[in-house]
């Protein structure tokens, strides 16, 4: 009888897969977040993706285990083979070097160092840990219990709840760079994948291996800056600190620095900040933020000054480019062959496609306008017929002193067209209205700074209008010029922080780059664009998703035909057939109440109270999942002391009440994620060990083939009253096996009950033992 995925897991595989040695702490699961489709212009969450054997390898019992290996099982009737190719692409994006595709009955083998595929053999010849080791260590280049090896092997401070699998990823494939002896780095991930979150755990790794003398993170602007420093001070505390220019912190190990303030922005600065401050070879790593933003120009010093230093490069652009035409490429293409030239090959890439797939970035729809104005552009004898004005002055201008004909990529920047400032900008608020209301954040990218005062004219006219046509009150400032003429960094925050007012952010290049505004569910292109660099980085403004307004799409609205820059080669997830729509009408918010916490579900997101710095706080989800874990690393460090303080009741509910909200929050998570089949014990190994999680019957399924030989030591009766004892556990887990009337549970009397066991020993001892091996990995 053939057996589904799961059943060919629970019941073929994972029985095999530990009698090779791929014990439970060796073996993670990882999931991503909820990818996103787009329905009737609405979001609609998918079901969580989900690799189910990430096969690790531990050097010893407090080291991180290094991911080697993935399989992908498929049904006991299906080919062996068959889920190889998606194996593949899983095993890619999780920087695993053997691949495996298994039935339950064969298995085949995908080896990325060689290439090769093998034949189908049986599972139970499977590699074992120590095998895999030898190849991967063989392969990579290093001995994992080398020197230079040391970062792979550092826990993360807040527990593996704390990271994304591709973060991980990432971080694994530059420090296994680094082991290897080479010191330059370049990793390509999207906007709003946590490129920083990489930058400061690969530091901390390092650091905690005693390899980190001082680093520098350097990036282009005061607001990048300052942010890239609260997530430094996060994890390094004091010993991160931002350089002014009065201040060089030469007393800190983490430097945070921008490129003007080491005086090496532009060809004509002279370096004299950095070149009086840092002598050569003053760092012994370099962290580069975007780092095609400048190409080679006169930052490239920072490099030089430091050659001994291993040197990172983040960036979130593609290393080729599809759209827009050869010439509008080229200068672009020039910015990434230098980097591949200096850096390699990145070690790692996870592009904008793969984030919407995964849920981990919002999920965009683009609306392309025309402008009748802009396909035929205006010619002289449209200036004779209409009359033409210095913009600055207002006197008439000769139609002799104008161009025979202007092109749209002209418009507002050497001809104004109030005419056309008005009708696009009417375009787009009726588009607004007709996806929501005016009040969704937004940011315009506008040719020149007076081209972005006019468009905040024009939107805060409309906004005025639709207020008074409909009995509303004006919250203001509604729209505003957010250019660095005016001084518009200073608005940034209100931009990201409030829900009263700046909703409308008309910019030049300001936000173009690195700024953090998750709640931005608009980027509107009223500005020709040329850069293939620069509009995928203004597109990556929208790219963050924002729980608090649940916000998991943004639009494009595309005047200028600026998207025609993304090529061929951005593809999301294909629109579903739409729905029929619903009845309309507000969501009704529904409350579960579970030991004493209220927590409300509506669209704004789920959220937990608990009490953060001091005070009664919401946390989302995930929030509460990094501090349970860091919470209880902070305990137990290893699996292992906390497979055995588990075991111990006492010893459990001390540990239990440390636990943020005397434990109350972890049961409320476990209902949150709907995990009710899972006991307690897998919900915090899985959130603080990455240990793969098996609900309390897989448990208890897997208590009989990793003790087979001892159940055969048996007689039949205390064997089968052992397996009702293990029911009990499936029923209510671990506190329901320490009731003191388990033993006069029906099932456990049928099968024997304490006559059954008395061979064991007394009933403490029988519970203690059962516990032990059913937790054993």
């Amino acid at each position: 009888m053939a057996l589904s995925e799961a059943d060919t897991r629970a019941k073929l595989i994972d029985p095999i897969l530990h009698s090779r040695g791929w014990t439970e702490d060796l073996v993670h699961r990882e999931e991503t977040a909820q990818g996103v489709d787009i329905v009737d212009g609405k979001p609609k969450r998918r079901q969580r993706g989900r690799t189910d054997y990430l096969l690790r390898i531990r050097v010893n019992i407090s080291t991180q285990p290094v991911a080697i290996a993935l399989i992908e099982a498929k049904r006991s009737d299906e080919p062996p083979d068959k889920g190889l190719e998606q194996a593949k692409k899983y095993a890619r994006l999780n920087d695993v070097p053997f691949v495996y595709s298994s039935n339950g009955h064969l298995f085949i083998e995908y080896d990325y160092f060689t290439g090769k595929t093998s034949t189908p053999s049986p599972l139970e010849g499977f590699p074992t840990p120590q095998e895999l080791r030898q190849r991967y260590e063989q392969g990579a280049g290093f001995s994992l219990e080398a020197e230079s090896a040391r970062p792979l092997l550092i826990p993360y401070p807040s527990g593996e709840a704390s990271r994304r699998y591709y973060q991980d990823a990432a971080i694994r494939a530059a420090l296994a760079k680094i082991a290897r002896g080479q010191k330059r780095i370049l990793l390509f991930l999207a906007t709003g994948t946590g490129k920083t979150f990489i930058a400061v755990h690969l530091l901390k790794k390092i650091a905690d291996a005693g390899q980190l003398r001082r680093a520098l993170f350097v990036c282009d602007r005061e607001e990048l800056r300052s942010q890239g420093l609260r997530h430094f001070q996060n994890v390094f505390g004091a010993n991160a600190a931002e350089v002014t220019g009065t201040n060089p912190q030469k007393n800190a190990r983490i430097l945070i620095a921008t490129y003007q303030t080491l005086n090496v922005s532009t060809d004509e600065e002279d370096a004299r900040f950095l070149t009086e401050h840092y002598p050569e070879n003053y760092f012994s790593h370099i962290i580069i933020d975007e780092c095609h933003r400048s190409a080679w120009g006169k930052w490239s010093i920072v490099l030089r000054r430091n050659p001994e230093a291993v040197q990172i490069g983040l960036t979130a652009t593609p290393r080729s480019f599809e759209g827009g035409t050869k010439e509008e490429r080229c200068e672009d293409e020039e910015i990434t062959a230098n980097n591949l030239e200096y850096f390699g090959e990145p070690v790692y890439e996870y592009d904008m496609a793969q984030g919407i797939e995964d849920g981990y970035i919002a999920a965009c729809e683009i609306i392309r306008r025309e402008i009748n104005l802009d396909l035929s552009g205006v010619t002289r004898g449209d200036i004779e017929r209409l009359g033409a004005r210095d913009a600055v002055t207002g006197q008439p201008v000769p139609v002799s002193e104008a161009r025979g004909h202007y092109e749209a990529p002209s418009f507002e920047d050497i001809i104004q067209l109030p005419d056309r400032v008005k009708t696009m900008c009417q375009d787009l608020f009726d588009m607004l209205l007709q996806t929501g209301d005016p009040l969704q954040k937004t940011i315009i990218f506008c040719t020149r700074d007076n081209h972005a005062d006019a468009v905040a004219a024009e939107m805060n006219n409309l906004y005025a209008d639709w207020c008074s046509n409909n009995g509303e009150p004006r919250l203001e400032p509604y729209a505003f010029e957010c250019t660095a003429e005016v001084g518009g960094s200073r608005y940034i925050a209100d931009l990201r922080g409030s829900m009263r007012s700046h909703f409308i952010a008309t910019t030049v290049d300001l936000i173009t780059t690195g700024v953090d505004v998750p709640c931005v569910r608009n980027v509107v292109f009223f500005k020709y664009v040329r850069s293939p660099i620069a509009f995928h980085q203004m597109m990556g403004r929208g790219t963050r998703l924002h729980p608090p307004t649940n916000k998991l799409m943004f639009r494009v609205y595309d005047y200028t035909n600026a998207t025609r820059l993304l090529g061929k080669g951005f593809v999301t997830r294909p629109t579903p057939t739409r729905e029929p729509k619903e009845p309309e009408g507000e969501e009704k918010k529904k409350v579960i109440r579970v030991e004493g916490f209220d927590v409300h579900v509506n669209p704004a997101g789920t959220y937990i109270v608990t009490q953060k710095a001091g005070k009664l706080s919401m946390v989302t989800v995930e929030e509460y999942r990094e501090l349970l874990a860091t919470h209880l690393v902070g305990e137990v460090k290893t699996l292992d002391d906390f497979r055995s303080i588990w075991a111990e009741p006492s010893e459990r509910k001390d540990l239990i009440d440390k636990l943020p909200d005397d434990g109350r929050g972890v049961r409320l998570l476990r209902e949150i994620m709907q995990w009710q089949e899972y006991d307690l014990y897998d919900v915090l190994t899985q959130i603080a060990y990455g240990m793969a999680p098996k609900t309390r019957k897989e448990r208890a399924e897997a208590l009989r083939y990793k003790h087979a030989d001892w159940f055969k030591s048996l007689p039949l009766q205390t064997e089968n009253t052992l397996i009702a004892l293990a029911q009990q556990f499936v029923k209510g887990g671990t506190d329901e096996l320490e009731s003191p009337y388990v033993f006069s549970a029906p099932e456990v009397k049928e099968a024997g009950g304490l006559e059954a066991l008395k061979a064991l020993g007394e009933p403490r001892d029988i519970i203690s033992e059962t516990k032990r091996r059913l937790f054993a990995v």
